[in-house]
């Protein structure tokens, strides 16, 4: 009787295991809204997890009483470590769902060696989220395990508006980013933006890529100057502009005073706006506007001077000083700056340079364009070369276009050199064929040179020959006679006719 009673509430026990396992079956069932509601997803996981232990640890004590299989063991282990895995796949899911990687912080400033360069400053925002921390318990070993503070692998680049890598290195890898621990970055930019997007790359392939406008180091206190025409050369008589990027670094002045230094006082030279053409002494940046352009104009003299001399680079500094210091600095032209004097000004500035150039004028000069002459008789002329540019001309030559049978003689046809300022003389022969008909006839005089190896024309000139047709004497003598013959007919026509 008492062999048949337990075995009774053996049968019944093992009835109510069954049920339980069923329903921890059903706890650990898949449902679809845990991908939507992956919060409540990882609590519902939890929650089967820890159902799932108590009952593994209870079985674990009925077997070690022999009061359950070995197979009813291994059944509850299975359906623990089924939970088990559910649960830790919900917690990276919420893990990874959770991370973030903020920039905090993008300056952008110049190196030492010319070059702009970005701070960035990238932090984890994420710790593993407010409410995860509050459904799970931080002392968890799974989830301590699992570093929900931590974001591995994140790799950083900086891109322009095509999506084209302008940072040097070409992308930078942070193997952990730590909550609360930031990480700075140091890039130099390929590209000088005022605009890039963040390139970031974490965790388990998560991306984004905000469009950061860069702050400016605001320490420096000054205006940085670029000019990409660093080095020009100018005609005497000439002009030369330079285009100028002024990028304000300061935190506490706007407003600047453009200056030039160490030209010599016999050329000119202006500031201007590249887009108004308005000239312009100094400047002010907005809050909107952080970099501004400016063109300088320098006008040389005509004439080489012991200051400007031809070939002779002339180097110069562009200032951009802060309004305040102006009055204190007073006049900057008064002396020549050195590079260490420059330096110690702690303003914005570029040097630059200007090599003054000569070139040849070819001026040409014909007394006379007009002639007259007989059938038989040769036109005799002659023009003078003058060289009235800066620079030594080569190699001048005169060439004159006939008419046809027509010859000419050219003394000399080539002047080896013609020196600033020197006139020399070309004597010019024509002869006419010996078959010439009377009328006008034009010689076409072209001249050409070269100063420092560009060539050069001077201006065409024209002559005119008229040749004289041969007079007929007797034909002459009898129209005259003719003529005297009609007048006495009608005057003494005229005298006979008044008699009456």
């Amino acid at each position: 009787m008492k062999i048949k009673r337990r075995h009774i509430h053996r049968t019944v026990f093992i009835f109510f295991l069954g049920v339980l396992v069923q329903h921890a079956a059903a706890q650990v069932n898949y449902n679809q809204r845990d991908d939507q509601y992956r919060l409540l997803g990882l609590k519902r996981a939890k929650e089967a997890y820890e159902y799932q232990r108590a009952d593994f640890e209870q079985k674990q004590k009925l077997f070690e009483k022999n009061l359950i299989s070995k197979l009813e063991l291994d059944r509850a282990r299975n359906i623990l470590a089924d939970a088990e895995v559910n649960y830790q796949q919900s917690l990276l899911a919420v893990l990874f769902e959770k991370q973030y990687v903020a920039v905090a912080r993008a300056v952008k400033y110049q190196h030492k060696d010319g070059r702009k360069h970005v701070k960035l400053r990238l932090e984890n925002t994420s710790g593993g989220g407010a409410e995860f921390q509050k459904l799970i318990n931080v002392d968890d070993e799974l989830f301590r395990s699992l570093q929900p503070d931590v974001v591995n692998n994140v790799y950083v680049s900086l891109l322009n508006d095509v999506n084209a890598i302008i940072s040097q290195p070409y992308e930078a890898k942070i193997e952990q980013l730590r909550y609360g621990q930031p990480v700075d970055l140091d890039f130099a930019l390929l590209q000088d933006l005022d605009a890039v997007m963040v390139n970031i790359v974490y965790g388990n392939g998560s991306q984004r890529a905000p469009k950061i406008y860069l702050q400016k180091d605001a320490s420096v206190n000054r205006v940085l100057v670029q000019s990409e025409q660093f080095s020009q050369e100018a005609d005497l008589g000439g002009s030369a502009t330079f285009d100028l990027t002024l990028e304000l670094f300061s935190g506490t002045t706007n407003t600047f005073k453009l200056e030039v230094v160490n030209l010599p006082p016999q050329i000119n030279r202006s500031f201007s706006d590249p887009v108004s053409r308005a000239r312009l002494s100094q400047f002010k940046f907005t809050e909107s506007t952080k970099t501004r352009r400016a063109a300088l104009q320098i006008y040389l003299p005509d004439r080489p001077t012991p200051e400007v001399i031809i070939d002779k680079p002339l180097p110069f500094y562009i200032l951009v000083i802060p309004h305040d210091q102006t009055a204190a600095l007073g006049d900057l032209r008064a002396k020549q700056w050195t590079p260490e004097e420059i330096a110690a000004l702690n303003a914005g500035y570029v040097r630059l340079e200007l090599l003054p150039r000569g070139v040849g004028k070819l001026l040409v000069r014909a007394p006379q364009l007009f002639y007259s002459i007989k059938p038989d008789e040769a036109v005799s002329a002659n023009i003078e070369l003058v060289n009235e540019g800066t620079r030594r001309m080569d190699n001048v030559a005169i060439e004159v276009d006939p008419p046809l049978n027509w010859s000419k003689q050219i003394d000399p046809p080539v002047l080896p050199a013609l020196d600033i300022a020197e006139e020399k003389r070309v004597q010019l022969k024509f002869t006419p064929p010996a078959d010439v008909s009377a009328g006008r006839y034009e010689f076409r005089i072209r001249t050409s040179a070269l100063s420092e190896d560009k060539p050069l024309t001077g201006e065409d000139k024209t002559v005119t020959v008229e040749v004289q047709s041969e007079a007929n004497v007797l034909g002459m003598a009898f129209v005259i006679m003719s003529i005297l013959a009609v007048i006495v007919g009608i005057v003494i026509f005229g005298i006979r006719l008044s008699r009456r």
